[in-house]
């Protein structure tokens, strides 16, 4: 295995905030979510995709790759939220072999619910805490990162 020098201490600094920062804002966003709207982080991203779909509607595959999932994980998920009334899944008429994921009215509802409060943690938590010229060195040092683990399947809204 290759061997790295220690960080220095100004790369320390940035990867401590971060890794920090990828702890802590999860958590957050989960128990906004789930005390307000009882869903997960990960479910209202389902429903939002699907609800950003054409026809409020994904093959389960598409669905995965947006949420950074397995399909195993997702299907857990996809469950609960039918469980809930919120989506249906189905055989894709096109190619049998995929299932679809198909966003229902109260699934539409749920997520339409939960936005307002979510909105507001995020302004609250992080858009908020940066000036506008922040918030886009932010948004570039992101795309940048996540070019380097996923070239070419960055979710833009």
């Amino acid at each position: 295995m290759p061997t790295s020098p220690a960080f220095t201490p100004a790369e320390l600094s940035v990867w401590s905030s971060l890794a920090t920062l990828l702890e802590w804002l999860p958590a957050e966003l989960d128990a906004q979510l789930q005390r307000d709207s009882q869903m997960s982080h990960f479910e209202f991203g389902l429903l939002y995709a699907l609800r950003s779909a054409p026809k409020g509607t994904l093959r389960m595959s598409e669905l995965a790759n947006y949420a950074n999932s397995t399909l195993s994980r997702l299907s857990r998920a996809a469950v609960r939220l039918e469980k809930r009334g919120w989506i249906r899944r189905e055989p894709d008429p096109e190619d049998g072999r995929f299932t679809l994921a198909i966003l229902l009215e109260p699934g539409r509802s749920a997520v339409s619910d939960a936005e307002p409060g979510h909105v507001a943690l995020v302004r609250e938590v992080v858009l908020d805490a940066m000036t506008p010229e922040q918030a886009n060195t932010l948004r570039d040092a992101a795309k940048a990162i996540s070019a380097r683990l996923r070239p070419g399947a960055s979710w833009t809204p």
